[in-house]
């Protein structure tokens, strides 16, 4: 369901929760199972709706609380998706706070820019993505072996991991579809810490970027889109 509508959005943050909102919050809630629990309600500046976020989940209801609509919000005159928008600054991460040292690093030149990447060592769209990846320059990516596709995906990350020069590994496994040897048996990898990271940013496909910024983009993103949203992330960066 798409809505289109005039006017700017206002960020569900900004302000305290209102009586109203608050009143709209315990109607909405009873509809909820046992144990799901609404983190906000807002109203927004559009069509008498209230936006309910449940984590990074939105959707809307009006002030009687009596219907809920889930689906985008769209400016009817300039195209933009307010919803996307939401959804997108609620699933930003704060980049220094992942567990970098639980990622394979890949440095190529200054190795200045930085971003980071979950894949699975069974995903077709990371394999292609790991070449646009490698005609990087300048640049400092972070994987995060995230093992969500096959039952041997912890395998071969256990593997690669317990490897003597995991990068190569990895490119090996990715590029070429040569195998790690098997690791010791005394190797641990950070296979389960790396999947519940994933599962608690929900992280629910590969490959997935987290951007300097915090910002994130689901697939195989293609150079040029990448370099943009590389270039993007330095730029907001630098800002704040």
């Amino acid at each position: 369901m798409a809505l289109a509508v005039g006017g700017s959005i206002l960020s569900a943050a900004a302000f305290a929760e209102t009586p109203q909102e608050a009143t709209v919050r315990k109607l909405v809630q009873t509809t909820f199972r046992e144990g799901v629990k609404i983190d906000s309600v807002t109203k927004t500046p559009y069509s008498g709706l209230y936006e309910v976020r449940i984590g990074s989940d939105v959707m809307y209801t009006d002030e009687k609380a009596q219907y809920l609509f889930t689906g985008d919000v769209i400016d009817a005159k300039t195209g933009t998706n307010y919803t996307k928008a939401r959804i997108d600054d609620l699933s930003k991460v704060k980049f220094s706070d992942l567990p970098l040292e639980s990622a394979l690093k890949m440095v190529k030149g200054d190795g200045k820019r930085v971003i980071a990447v979950f894949e699975d060592p069974n995903c077709g769209y990371c394999k292609q993505f790991r070449k646009t990846l490698n005609s990087l320059d300048n640049i400092t990516v972070y994987t995060f072996m995230y093992n969500i596709l096959a039952d041997d995906s912890k395998v071969k990350s256990k593997n690669i991991w317990c490897s003597a020069d995991r990068n190569k590994a990895w490119d090996d496994w990715m590029l070429n579809g040569k195998a790690a040897p098997e690791a010791p048996a005394n190797c641990n990898s950070p296979n389960d810490k790396v999947f519940a990271l994933g599962q608690k940013m929900r992280v629910s496909g590969t490959p997935s970027v987290i951007f300097s910024d915090g910002s994130r983009a689901p697939g195989a993103l293609d150079i040029k889109v990448l370099e943009s949203r590389i270039a993007a992330a330095t730029s907001n960066n630098k800002a704040n």
